[in-house]
């Protein structure tokens, strides 16, 4: 009886294919979209896996849940790099440090300098988006078009942050690549070189807008209950 030996392919590397393929189309360097596998609910024994696939981003939404979670994994495993896509409160930022090295979710002056005088104490900053409601919804955290240019300019002349890009979640009901273009002029605009923009649903539009990184958890994890 002759053997199927055909490789199953995961979830994980169909997406990372889609990724490769979407690079070449849009003239990028191969590796220059990076995945965030978003984690967040998930148990570290459903994690383990993608992370011997390869996998070194991850992405949580809450601080609490994200330091049971990894805190002590981190110390052992220096690949990762440990993304905070969900709100930040003014009063989790110390818990922040030492845990996340990337940040996707600043959007108003007082949890900046809450950042900035954090950074100052330990001596290093994690990378930081500035994330944008560029959807104007009232429900949804960042900060409005109209004011970013200006945050931007007071955080540059008065914070010591390390701000490398910007992120956004588009309404459900527009076209997403409307927002996600509109994000990249406003990169443009402000010299800010990565763009944290696409999930599970349309990952492939916002590469073909510009996204650096892209934030997919329910391609690869399944559904969350």
């Amino acid at each position: 009886m002759k053997m199927n030996s055909q490789k199953t392919i995961s979830k994980l590397e169909i997406i990372k294919n889609q990724i490769s393929e979407q690079e070449i189309r849009a003239g990028q360097k191969k590796g220059s979209v990076k995945l965030i596998a978003v984690s967040k609910t998930k148990p570290m024994n459903q994690i383990e896996p993608v992370i011997e696939e390869g996998q070194s981003h991850f992405g949580e939404n809450k601080v609490q849940e994200a330091a049971l979670k990894w805190q002590e994994f981190k110390k052992k495993n220096k690949t990762i790099d440990l993304h905070l896509l969900g709100p930040l409160q003014s009063n989790k930022v110390k818990k922040v440090f030492g845990l996340f090295d990337y940040i996707h979710s600043l959007d108003r002056n007082s949890l900046a300098e809450k950042i900035s005088d954090e950074a100052q104490k330990k001596g290093f900053c994690p990378k930081i988006f500035i994330q944008v409601n560029t959807g104007l919804e009232e429900q949804k955290a960042g900060i409005e078009p109209e004011k970013l240019n200006d945050f931007i300019k007071s955080i540059r002349k008065s914070l010591d942050l390390n701000i490398v890009g910007l992120m956004c979640i588009p309404p459900i009901n527009d076209a997403a690549e409307t927002h996600f273009k509109f994000l990249k002029k406003l990169a443009d605009e402000n010299g800010l070189l990565e763009l944290s923009m696409g999930m599970s649903s349309d990952y492939v539009a916002a590469i073909k807008c510009g996204a650096t990184y892209v934030r997919v958890g329910t391609a690869i994890f399944g559904l969350r209950h």
